[in-house]
């Protein structure tokens, strides 16, 4: 879809930064959702979470001269985490439509002409198939979310129905299920959770119009103690807001509780054959 064809919207984009993001990462992040793409926002709100170092803190004051699009940097004493920081970057945007973006991805150049004319069509939240690369020049499996809103409602009862780094929402939706919750890695899937019950809509689009940044160790986060402790969490939370039955609560507890728990090998080939799909590189 073209860009002309998009209902103009203001938006802005929202852009999470911490001491443990590469500086050149951030930059190119940043220039994938400025310069590269055929709608551009209106803003970019970046969040530093706390103090960073030197290069960083460098790089982020490069952003703020930006001549390209208005940038408005928000600076966190300490760092609070994704979903606190998320939370204080959303009161600080000026518009009520909102991207996320995250600091080491890569936007598509399409991405925000695509995404925002779903928007207009009154969608509440619009995301994206999503591509893993650790090389720009070499992307792999691409991970495909469920597309209609009867799918998205359906499939959101087993996993989390959106990739999060490609999520365009309103705010004002995300407002009325009450905004980021802490949730150490899951704050995304309980937002989607309680945005659905409050009859938010959304939309994935079945092209990767992010690609993700996927390093070593990406698959030994989605396992461990901790990790077991937010699932545990956020099936009893889903469950006390009624979005799962007893059935579901019992089926995912024992499903995604053991994938918690299997060797990071096993988990990653158990990712890929269920929502993820190979791609020649």
């Amino acid at each position: 879809m073209a860009a002309d064809a998009v209902t103009p919207l203001p938006f802005s984009v929202l852009l999470p930064v911490y001491a443990g993001d590469s500086p050149s990462f951030v930059r190119r992040a940043f220039e994938s959702v400025t310069v590269d793409q055929s709608l551009q926002p209106d803003e970019v709100v970046v969040v530093q979470d706390g103090p960073v170092g030197a290069e960083l803190a460098e790089e982020i004051a490069h952003l703020r001269d930006s001549t390209t699009v208005a940038v408005r940097v928000l600076q966190l004493e300490h760092n609070v985490g994704l979903a606190r920081a998320l939370d204080a970057g959303l009161a600080a945007c000026t518009f009520d439509v909102v991207a996320r973006m995250d600091a080491d991805d890569i936007a598509r150049p399409a991405r925000f002409a695509e995404q925002l004319a779903l928007i207009a069509e009154g969608y509440d939240i619009v995301g994206s198939a999503i591509q893993e690369f650790a090389d720009e020049r070499r992307p792999g499996a691409v991970r495909v979310p469920p597309g209609s809103p009867q799918e998205i409602e359906r499939s959101a009862r087993f996993r989390s129905p959106f990739n999060h780094p490609s999520v365009v929402f309103r705010r004002e939706a995300v407002r009325a299920a009450g905004g980021y919750e802490d949730l150490p890695l899951m704050e995304d899937y309980w937002l989607w959770a309680r945005m659905i019950a409050q009859g938010a809509r959304g939309r994935n689009l079945p092209e990767p119009l992010v690609m993700y940044r996927v390093g070593a160790g990406a698959y030994a986060r989605r396992g461990g103690a901790n990790l077991l402790r937010s699932e545990l969490e956020l099936q009893r939370r889903m469950r006390r807001i009624g979005f799962t039955t007893r059935t579901q609560f019992a089926r995912n507890l024992a499903v995604r509780g053991t994938y918690r728990l299997v060797p990071e090998a096993l988990r990653r080939r158990t990712y890929r054959s269920l929502f993820a799909e190979e791609t020649p590189g």
